[in-house]
């Protein structure tokens, strides 16, 4: 068997520059209306792709009483097909490895990130491309190995509609060797670098998050300590689960939301000028095109349209002891683009730049909270960016900041869930939104970095 031995981080890092030196992409903004293989529909109004495969972009108008903009339009990206994201698993020496990859994606603000050992729409996969096939790719279709995690989530249900992957991660044996451009690195490694900006990619937290994972305090102090201990089923917790999905269903069965196919030249508040289509505030995002050249890839050139959002935005979850186990702070979240209309999400998930122009009572609760939070207070901070195959360089603040206090005390939308409870929920689809999955990942990260992981704990 080959010796595997743990690298320190700055090793993956000379591993992304080398990937980077032998492959090339070129990422080129063009006006929507010269994108090559798409074209809008005259009778829907959508933009799509000409072999009708892989998405499309349409209008979208949106209706919810009570809420606090309680109509709005929007284009959205509909992607019905169901993704993979894997991530193969190996044990050397009873440890676990991960296989991971150096992805470029045109989104990616700067070039290759840490990625899945799969990460393929069925379009691609399928080579509707005509490109090369995609590496590893059997050993998720027909599960070779021990399937650890095998379960269907959501993605950015603001600018998909009704988004889904397959998130698994397969356990094999030690013949599985890397190919070029694929690397094996420690379970405690992967989680050493999601604390560097813009480093591990979407795509690999939200399979991360459902990565079944269990580890005792392992000698650590304070919060690390506290964060393991939390994680142990037996530890507690404020509400019951039967009580947290009993809670979500009474939402998701009251909560009105309406949706209904718009085409993209007649949405309200949003103009087409410049090749591009935007919001008519400044705000939100834009549609644009790119063309891309590539090497390395499936595929050498192609052109796609792609979110850019305007802004950065911030994901933040309040974490609070009760009892002596921590709790996280989630929303009840309410998106157009979810498969169930409500998602947990985390305590705080906003672009804060949107809502300058709109009424005190549609700015989100607790925003200001976490962003006057003293450093003191704050257990995790970083920058990480959003999934570059669809968004352009989309990048959000990812916080934990600890609490002592119950901000919202009997607060309709939010509960506080112990932290073994958010992995029990993530054993299952549609519960936890793609943000509080990395907020999850990131706190798992939290215990483990720096650390030997227990071999029993998979």
């Amino acid at each position: 068997m080959t010796d595997h031995r743990e690298e320190p981080a700055i090793d993956v890092h000379d591993w992304l520059r080398e990937v980077a030196g032998h492959t090339f992409m070129q990422v080129t903004p063009l006006p929507l209306e010269q994108l090559p293989e798409w074209r809008e529909d005259r009778a829907t109004g959508r933009f799509h792709h000409r072999s009708g495969k892989f998405f499309t972009v349409e209008g979208l108008d949106v209706r919810r009483p009570g809420g606090p903009v309680p109509t709005w339009s929007q284009p959205i990206i509909n992607q019905p097909e169901t993704g993979v994201l894997g991530i193969l698993l190996k044990r050397v020496g009873g440890m676990p490895y991960l296989l991971m990859q150096a992805k470029n994606e045109p989104g990616n603000p700067s070039g290759p990130q840490v990625s899945p050992t799969v990460q393929a729409t069925r379009s691609n996969y399928t080579r509707v491309h005509q490109g090369l096939p995609v590496p590893y790719l059997e050993h998720f279709l027909d599960r070779r190995g021990r399937v650890l995690a095998d379960v269907r989530q959501s993605e950015q249900g603001a600018w998909f509609y009704r988004k889904r992957n397959r998130n698994i991660v397969v356990e094999v044996g030690p013949h599985i060797e890397a190919v070029e451009g694929f690397r094996w690195l420690s379970l405690r490694e992967v989680y050493e670098l999601l604390a560097v900006p813009d480093l591990v990619n979407m795509d690999a937290r939200t399979v991360l998050a459902c990565l079944p994972v269990q580890a005792g305090a392992g000698g650590r102090e304070g919060f690390a300590a506290d964060l393991a201990r939390s994680r142990d089923p037996r530890a507690g917790a404020r509400h019951g689960l039967g009580e947290i999905l009993s809670w979500l269903s009474d939402i998701r069965s009251t909560v009105e939301i309406h949706t209904r196919p718009s085409r993209l030249d007649l949405l309200r508040g949003w103009r087409r000028a410049e090749g591009r289509i935007s919001h008519e505030t400044g705000r939100f995002f834009d549609v644009i095109g790119v063309r891309v050249e590539a090497c390395g890839r499936e595929v050498a050139e192609w052109s796609q349209p792609m979110i850019a959002p305007v802004g950065t935005g911030l994901v933040a979850f309040l974490v609070r002891r009760i009892d002596g186990v921590l709790h996280a702070l989630v929303h009840a979240r309410v998106e157009p683009g979810y498969t169930d209309v409500v998602e947990l999400a985390p305590t705080v998930q906003c672009t804060p730049g949107n809502y300058d122009h709109l009424p005190a009572a549609a700015r989100p609760l607790l925003v200001d909270e976490v962003m006057a939070a003293p450093p003191h207070r704050i257990r995790y901070d970083t920058m990480l960016s959003e999934e570059g195959g669809r968004f352009y360089r989309a990048r959000n603040r990812y916080v934990v900041v600890e609490t002592d206090e119950d901000p919202l005390p009997g607060h309709p939308s939010f509960h506080w869930v112990a932290l073994h409870q958010l992995d029990e929920l993530l054993r299952h689809s549609y519960y936890l939104n793609v943000q509080a999955r990395t907020l999850n990942a990131c706190l798992h990260s939290l215990t483990h970095a720096r650390e030997p992981v227990s071999a029993g704990a998979l």
